[in-house]
């Protein structure tokens, strides 16, 4: 029985170390990263357990989900994790004061834009923008439908049970986010296809 805060994604522990993978090149000795949306802490706090010479700082609108990522921080003792801050990107420039921010060298978001509205992407994108150092990058991993590809076939399903949930949710289409991260001054999209028909998409501004 849990005795804290710590709170459990089943999806987190099987992904994770797929998502770890991909990222490892960009995980750098002496960089630092910005997760947006980190929900349970439990992917930021495995990529920082295994790179202790990076510096990591989490973020999440929801005070619980705060209080989970603070809670891991503790239990695996990071030193090289910040607190979580209150950070959402659909308010403008988010909640948290700029100044409060990091500028870094990656930002990531797991699992994020296919369960909020569209406004969530756009303000991602922003944020991302004005906190990422010269040639930073923005890392998005989730199910993604591409113009030049069949859907699959639980990506269609799992388009239809979000929309049905919220009808401003949904799988969002490659095309339309890399778009709009084209407004938000980053480069073409570099695209990795990961377990579970889910993709990581970098770009870099």
């Amino acid at each position: 029985m849990m005795t804290d805060a710590r709170r459990f994604a089943p999806a987190a522990a099987r992904n994770r170390e797929a998502i770890h993978e991909a990222l490892r090149p960009y995980l750098i000795a002496g960089s630092s990263v910005l997760e947006i949306a980190s929900g349970s802490g439990e992917h930021i706090t495995h990529f920082a357990s295994a790179h202790r010479d990076v510096q990591f700082q989490p973020s999440d609108p929801d005070a619980a989900a705060r209080a989970s990522i603070d809670a891991w921080i503790a239990h695996l003792k990071l030193e090289n994790v910040a607190p979580a801050l209150t950070l959402n990107v659909i308010e403008a420039a988010g909640v948290a004061p700029a100044s409060t921010v990091p500028t870094v060298d990656l930002v990531l978001c797991c699992n994020m834009i296919h369960i909020a509205p569209w406004a969530a992407t756009a303000g991602l994108m922003a944020t991302a923008a004005a906190r990422l150092k010269l040639s930073g990058r923005l890392a998005l991993y989730g199910p993604f439908f591409e113009a030049d590809r069949p859907p699959a076939p639980s990506n269609v399903a799992f388009d239809e049970s979000l929309r049905a949930q919220d009808a401003s949710w949904g799988v969002r289409d490659l095309k339309a986010v890399s778009a709009c991260a084209t407004d938000a001054g980053f480069g073409p999209p570099d695209v990795t296809t990961m377990p579970a028909n889910n993709l990581l998409v970098v770009w870099q501004n």
